[in-house]
């Protein structure tokens, strides 16, 4: 495809015949696909799928996340057209990615909604694709982590954020998006040494063992030091990615629940997360991303982001870029 297709090409979502390559559909137009990439629940060789968790039950303050993968998957309509800027490879022509389209759920059931994600996202892990979700309340990273070690075994955690969320809670059965690390832990789904925060500023006397590179300490070293360490902690181990939209400062993302200053640039996530290239990513997602907050809709624009660079981390691995 070229440019001038967007004369006579629209709606790629569902009309585009082959899976893999770049999108020329006018971006103003068109069904909203992430990256116009085609919606299908057939996953067969299929090797990254990206899927949508509209759910927003447990926030600390501003509700909305439950809009997030609708306005991530708008903000990544200016993306398709070239391949990830620094990347040096396309990931949309070199692997087949596809949009699996959101988690159903009963919102008046919200006791069954975590049985009802862990099994969506077992069958696309157990399908053999790696699984890139836009949420939704950071609540849902635990029962995606629970789908991917039933895959992979423990994993090493990489979590951008505010907040650590390793306040205690041994209830299993509370849903609250304060908690998911701290049950995690308990549950044996990730390997606190192997495991690392990234932005932290807000306090909690238990870190249940992390490695913390809060955010005074990322803006001192810098992001080629803080990727660097990132790799040095989890090394070879399989690892899983959780971006928290309030990891950046609210300048750079208002739209969220719980903003906190002193946070992260966009331009110092963008280079942490490519300096991480290398990492054995075998899933990651992009939380808290809240719209009615944001009327410009740059938070959204940043979890598109974001979810682009997890795809260029994992076809990084994939693809044995760095072999």
């Amino acid at each position: 495809m070229a440019l001038e297709d967007a004369k006579t090409q629209i709606d790629h979502a569902f009309t585009r015949d082959d899976p893999r390559g770049l999108s020329y559909e006018n971006a103003f137009g068109g069904a909203p696909s992430f990256l116009r990439r085609r919606y299908t629940k057939d996953l067969t060789g299929v090797d990254i799928a990206v899927t949508g968790v509209p759910f927003d039950q447990a926030v600390t303050n501003r509700p909305g996340t439950r809009l997030g993968p609708r306005a991530i998957r708008e903000a990544s309509l200016l993306q398709p057209y070239d391949p990830p800027y620094g990347w040096g490879f396309d990931p949309l022509s070199e692997m087949t990615v596809v949009d699996y389209g959101d988690l159903a759920f009963d919102y008046a059931k919200v006791s069954e909604f975590p049985a009802a994600l862990e099994a969506h996202a077992t069958k696309i892990v157990g399908s053999g694709a790696a699984m890139v979700t836009l949420g939704g309340d950071h609540f849902i990273t635990l029962p995606l982590l629970k789908a991917h070690v039933a895959k992979h075994g423990p994993l090493a955690l990489v979590q951008f954020d505010a907040h650590s969320d390793s306040w205690a809670d041994d209830d299993m059965d509370r849903i609250d998006h304060g908690t998911f690390v701290y049950k995690a832990v308990k549950l044996g789904l990730i390997d606190p040494a192997r495991s690392v925060q990234i932005g932290i500023r807000t306090t909690n006397p238990d870190t249940m063992g992390l490695n913390i590179i809060d955010a005074a300490e990322a803006h001192r070293i810098g992001p080629e030091a803080v990727a660097a360490r990132i790799r040095e902690i989890v090394g070879d181990a399989p690892t899983y990615l959780s971006f928290d939209i309030d990891g950046l400062d609210p300048a750079f993302a208002p739209g969220t629940g719980t903003p906190v200053w002193g946070g992260l640039s966009t331009a110092q996530a963008a280079a942490i997360l490519r300096g991480m290239a290398g990492v054995t990513l075998v899933g990651g997602d992009v939380v808290e991303v809240s719209p009615p907050f944001d009327h410009a809709g740059i938070t959204a624009v940043a979890g598109a982001h974001v979810a682009m660079e997890l795809l260029c981390l994992i076809g990084w691995s994939r693809l044995g870029k760095g072999a």
